[in-house]
């Protein structure tokens, strides 16, 4: 009989560079000594890779991200999987998701837990999956299938766009789970019969960050914003807000990431006359980014609720920005006030843009008050936001989870 000792890690797709913290989890896994198998319901688009991506020695076993990209496969999935102890269970878990959501992405769902569940390898003993919404139903059916426990790590967009009857439905099943703000294990364990999702920071590996640099005040006022030009995130009111500064204000803003909104918040930046003083530069990789931040003077994210209900959870720019000694101005939104406090960085409502534009004015206005800010963010992240004590956590809980299945 075959051991059971690997650990399935399932994602929606990997590696990603908006996902640092996924691969940063993984990496940290696998230098405590767990065996992992990375599944991934998508293949890679971005251009570029991490450098922790490089790091990461786990076999990768990619999904059919549509059922018909690769039918043969998905017959071969759907045979097997019908053979399997737990096929009765995993249908009639299904049949009543499909009850009350007929949609072909939930078909497609069953589709790949049927492919994952055929080709999983006889050694693995748990299933654990990130994000509770497409991956999360991949990683239950295909759990069902085979007879193994699955547990799950929460974020932002999967918890608030997700029908509660659908994370009720997963809470239930779970072993445990976890999530990366306190504010979204409060909201999941009013789901749950009992508590079973714990707060784990995703934390930030300082290694990888060099000391803050110092800043000198000479030049323009560099104003910096990494994130995917996505409702969420609310660049659109950054540039409303740059085109609030005063006149007498030398200001430069540079936006890293993609998504599909860069080219409409160019053009909004040209309607209001400002495009020459933003540099639009894309997805980057983290060297880049790092770049990025030594040479800016504030870090500005205005997240906020999209209309669908996503948010952030507790972003990692903010955490990178303020290890590099940036001070921050951000909203009221999400976990944000976990991390950026009265000491740290300046926090307004969302969608209040002259109350940005009044925030990102006070800190180009007083750089010894930056300096103080930045300084605190940097000390803040590096005595509560480190990795390590998570990365444990979520490393002891799975082996407990092998274990008991190895028993």
């Amino acid at each position: 009989m075959t051991e059971r000792h690997r650990i399935a890690i399932v994602v929606k797709g990997y590696p990603r560079l908006s996902e640092t913290f996924i691969a940063q989890e993984i990496l940290g896994l696998q230098r405590l000594g767990l065996d992992i198998l990375i599944v991934s319901l998508r293949h890679p688009t971005d251009g570029a890779i991490h450098d922790l991506h490089r790091e990461i020695t786990a076999p990768v076993l990619y999904l059919p991200e549509y059922l018909k990209d690769d039918p043969a496969r998905v017959a071969r999935g759907r045979a097997v999987a019908e053979t399997l102890p737990g096929y009765a269970e995993a249908e009639a878990a299904c049949a009543a998701d499909l009850a009350r959501d007929r949609s072909a992405s939930r078909r497609r769902r069953w589709g790949q837990a049927a492919v994952l569940a055929a080709e999983l390898p006889d050694d693995v003993a748990m299933i654990y999956v990130h994000f509770l919404h497409t991956p999360a139903s991949v990683a239950r059916y295909a759990a069902k299938l085979r007879g193994l426990p699955f547990a799950f790590s929460a974020h932002a967009k999967d918890i608030y766009t997700t029908p509660q009857w659908d994370l009720r439905e997963k809470i239930a099943d779970a072993e445990w789970g976890a999530t990366c703000t306190a504010a979204n294990a409060d909201f999941l364990n009013t789901l749950a019969d009992t508590p079973k999702v714990s707060l784990v920071y995703h934390g930030l590996d300082l290694s990888r960050f060099p000391q803050p640099p110092a800043r000198d005040a000479k030049g323009p006022f560099r104003i910096l914003s990494v994130c995917r030009a996505v409702e969420k995130k609310g660049l659109d009111d950054v540039i409303r807000a740059l085109a609030r500064l005063p006149d007498s204000l030398d200001w430069r803003f540079e936006h890293i990431g993609g998504g599909s909104g860069v080219r409409r918040s160019e053009k909004l930046a040209e309607g209001l006359g400002i495009r020459d003083r933003i540099d639009f530069r894309g997805a980057q990789a983290r060297s880049g980014v790092i770049d990025a931040y030594r040479r800016a003077d504030l870090f500005v994210l205005a997240s906020r609720i999209a209309k669908n209900g996503d948010r952030d959870g507790l972003p990692n720019v903010l955490m990178e920005a303020m290890a590099m000694g940036l001070p921050v101005v951000s909203t009221r939104v999400s976990a944000v006030p976990e991390i950026v406090t009265d000491d740290t960085g300046l926090l307004v409502e969302p969608r209040d843009v002259p109350a940005l534009a009044a925030a990102i004015a006070t800190v180009a206005a007083d750089p010894d008050r930056g300096a103080s800010l930045g300084a605190a963010g940097a000390a803040r992240v590096r005595a509560h936001f480190s990795p390590d004590p998570g990365i444990a956590f979520l490393a002891g809980r799975l082996a407990d989870g092998r274990l008991r299945e190895a028993a």
